[in-house]
C-alpha cells in the first residue's frame, strides 16, 4: 500500500514560482508512474505532469509545457514539480498520484494511490 505526502503549496503572484514535493512510501517506487494532477473548483481533475520512475521519461499537459518541470530523487523516493511563470489559471488543489507498472497512463482512473492534496493559489 503506497502512501503519498505532498508539501510545498502556497500563494504566489502571477509570474512567480513554487515547488511541490511528493514523498512516496510503502510501495515499489522504482517502477512506478508518478504524476501531479490538479483540480480547480467546478472543474474536473486534470493531469499536468507525469514521470516514470524506472527510466525518468516525462510527459506534460500542453497547458503547463515549458513552465512546469517534474523530476525525481530516487534516493529519497520523492517526486517534485517545479512550477515557474505561474498564472492565475494554475490556481487549484494539486494532488500527487501513483500507479505501478512499466509505463505511465495519463487518465485519472488508472491511478490508485493519491496524496491529500496541496493548495496552489496564484493572484494576478
Amino acid at each position: 500500500q503506497a502512501q503519498l505526502v505532498e508539501s510545498g503549496g502556497g500563494s504566489v503572484q502571477a509570474g512567480g514560482s513554487l515547488r511541490l514535493s511528493c514523498a512516496a512510501s510503502g510501495a515499489t517506487y522504482s517502477t512506478s508512474c508518478m504524476a501531479w494532477f490538479r483540480q480547480a473548483p467546478g472543474k474536473e481533475r486534470e493531469g499536468v505532469a507525469f514521470i516514470y520512475t524506472g527510466g525518468g521519461s516525462t510527459y506534460y499537459a500542453d497547458s503547463v509545457k515549458g513552465r512546469f518541470t517534474i523530476s525525481q530523487d530516487n534516493a529519497k523516493n520523492t517526486v517534485y514539480l517545479q512550477m515557474n511563470s505561474l498564472k492565475p489559471e494554475d490556481t487549484a488543489m494539486y494532488y500527487c498520484a501513483a500507479h505501478s507498472g512499466g509505463f505511465c497512463y495519463t487518465n485519472v482512473e488508472r491511478f490508485g494511490y493519491w496524496g491529500q492534496g496541496t493548495q496552489v493559489t496564484v493572484s494576478s
